[in-house]
């Protein structure tokens, strides 16, 4: 499987990036096809109005690399690993306009809209925070973004690993172990057991078959 590790922090040697390149590591172990790629990169404008910039043919004028990074890096991944510092109780700005600006792409006035929505969706994603506070209220509010978000694209949140750190590398130290969460993570990304029942949905009445089940 094709898994893309995104980081959004301008650090190329920040917490985030351990926890990416640690997910990077578990998927590699695992025999999956592994990129890491940083948005700092690809992405330095946010969207725009689409009725005044966008060219005749309809395409996004915008003069960055953010086209390079949806088609070419994320369409074809069949999972995404989001790695990021939390700035302000959410995601940092550079990663908020890459799910901005896919409207730019998914609009039914979208040249790319077919290709762009069959590719965005069914894919399985996994979020790494590096955060400093350890207040469990301080990351929710991102991570039911990206609940909302993954629902929305119909793609499959597989986890999300927190870690605790300020100053540059100390997430190594923080005792709930995030860079191992971090790598299990990217090793298990296809295989984790991921489910949302509505009252309808059918079911056994078993979460896992006996085969799965650990032995005491």
């Amino acid at each position: 499987m094709k898994v893309l590790v995104i980081s959004a922090s301008p650090r190329e040697d920040g917490n985030s990036h351990l926890l990416a390149e640690a997910a990077c590591e578990g998927a590699k172990l695992a025999g999956h096809e592994v990129e890491h790629v940083f948005l700092d990169d690809y992405v330095h404008r946010m969207l725009e109005n689409c009725r005044r910039c966008r060219t005749p043919s309809g395409l996004c004028s915008l003069d960055d690399r953010y086209e390079t990074l949806l088609l070419d890096k994320m369409l074809p991944a069949d999972g995404i690993i989001y790695a990021m510092p939390l700035y302000f109780y959410g995601m940092p700005a550079r990663l908020k306009s890459v799910f901005d600006r896919l409207f730019c792409y998914t609009a039914n006035s979208a040249p790319q809209q077919e290709r762009v929505v069959g590719g965005i969706t069914d894919k399985t994603v996994g979020v790494l925070i590096s955060c400093e506070e350890s207040y469990v209220g301080a990351t929710s509010g991102v991570i039911a973004q990206f609940q909302e978000l993954t629902r929305y694209l119909d793609q499959s949140l597989a986890g999300v690993v927190v870690g605790n750190a300020n100053s540059r590398g100390e997430i190594a130290c923080d005792p709930s172990d995030p860079l191992s969460r971090a790598r299990d993570l990217g090793a298990r990304l296809f295989d984790i057991r991921v489910t949302d029942y509505r009252l309808t949905t059918v079911r056994s009445n078993k979460v896992w078959e006996p085969a799965e089940c650990f032995s005491s």
